[in-house]
């Protein structure tokens, strides 16, 4: 143990009197790092609060399909498919989409008749009237319509509608509510100008969980023109989403892999002349050959791991102290409205292991290897040149 810690001792110092190359080699590696785990810590966060979020949604969703698109639902619907075992409550839903001109955003309007997951509110409450709404942070930070303020959106016939606000989401909420817009049923329906007797979709409650699947196959045979979309299926298409996103923000940092992975080959098919006169010399003096491997083992595996750490705890403290300001807006995929909120630490273990794998066994090889070659080459040939 002592050896080593002597070793150690004078790998700490071999580096430092080659501190400005050892700098830029451990620049690059940190930002490589850094780059491929805030990616990751991004992807694994949005998966995990997308996921909590999701636990709130209908078991069951149940749409119309016209043409391979999503159309309204009759609200007769809902009679027939109330005589299907195993289905407890239906409530037709109501919502859409809306673009504001004046802000060159999307919003979600929704009615509050329908089965929604909680929604928390800051102050206020929800409309109960047709001239109010309850809006996100998102929405009123852009329309300067907070508590008690006057939101202006123009409807289906052009006409400029006036909305009281009677309720303001609270900040922990933004990532579900930052660009809602919540009106009463019958004020959506007026400002969509939907046909009497439709409904966007069904909130379908199933109270044995393992039946959900069956349900919605006795729903599909009933009424072949519906699509009935699971919690499952909604969990699992936005896990696909993310990963799809997170892959094409991987491929794009494969470059500085590649560079990486360059900088390694570099290394491993030579070591420089004042290297190699060091290993002469210290062969010359007596150490062995497993002690110069063991050196440069130590060497390698300090600046290895020095940085593969320093660069996690950079992707750290981008992703959770800063809200991932250079990725969020890829992986996100708001439009404009840019949800502001702070992300729950989450992250693979499994996923960290593979890259620190595949980082830093290779940098330790490729300073091992071509010092093997010295070592075991005659001290004073080493030493000539």
């Amino acid at each position: 143990m002592t050896k080593h810690l002597k070793i150690i001792d004078y790998a700490v110092s071999s580096l430092l009197r080659r501190k400005f190359k050892n700098g830029a080699i451990m620049a690059a590696y940190i930002g490589t790092v850094a780059a491929l785990a805030s990616v990751l810590f991004l992807t694994r966060s949005l998966q995990t609060e997308t996921t909590a979020l999701l636990q709130g949604v209908p078991d069951l969703i149940v749409q119309r399909t016209l043409g391979g698109r999503h159309e309204l639902i009759p609200v007769d619907y809902k009679a027939g498919m109330a005589g299907i075992l195993g289905i407890g409550t239906i409530t037709p839903r109501y919502w859409g989409y809306y673009y504001d001109a004046l802000t060159k955003a999307n919003y979600t309007l929704i009615g509050s008749g329908g089965e929604t997951a909680p929604l928390t509110m800051l102050e206020g409450r929800l409309p109960q009237t047709p001239d109010e709404c309850a809006v996100g942070a998102g929405v009123a930070a852009l329309r300067h319509s907070g508590r008690s303020g006057q939101l202006i959106l123009v409807d289906s016939r052009n006409t400029g509608v006036l909305f009281e606000v009677s309720g303001l989401f609270t900040s922990e909420s933004d990532l579900l509510t930052n660009d809602l817009v919540v009106l009463t049923d019958r004020s959506l329906i007026d400002f969509f100008g939907y046909p009497p007797g439709l409904a966007t979709d069904f909130a379908v409650s199933v109270p044995n969980s393992s039946e959900v699947q069956t349900v919605a196959a006795k729903i599909k045979k009933l009424f072949p023109d519906t699509r009935p979309i699971t919690k499952r299926e909604l969990v699992r298409t936005y896990d696909m989403v993310f990963n799809w996103r997170s892959g094409m923000m991987l491929t794009v940092f494969s470059a500085a892999v590649i560079a990486l992975c360059i900088m390694a080959w570099d290394k491993a098919t030579g070591i420089s002349a004042e290297e190699k006169q060091e290993i002469g010399i210290l062969k010359a003096i007596g150490w062995d050959t497993s002690d110069i491997l063991a050196l440069k083992f130590w060497e390698g595996l300090i600046i290895s791991l020095t940085s593969f750490l320093t660069g996690v705890i950079v992707a750290y403290m981008h992703v959770f102290f800063f809200n991932a300001s250079l990725l969020a807006a890829v992986l996100k995929g708001w439009s404009v409205l840019f949800p502001a909120f702070h992300l729950t630490p989450s992250f693979n273990s499994f996923h960290l292991l593979i890259m620190a794998f595949l980082t830093i066994i290779p940098y330790i090889a490729s300073t091992v290897i071509p010092t093997w070659k010295t070592a075991i080459t005659d001290p004073d040939s080493v030493m000539r040149g």
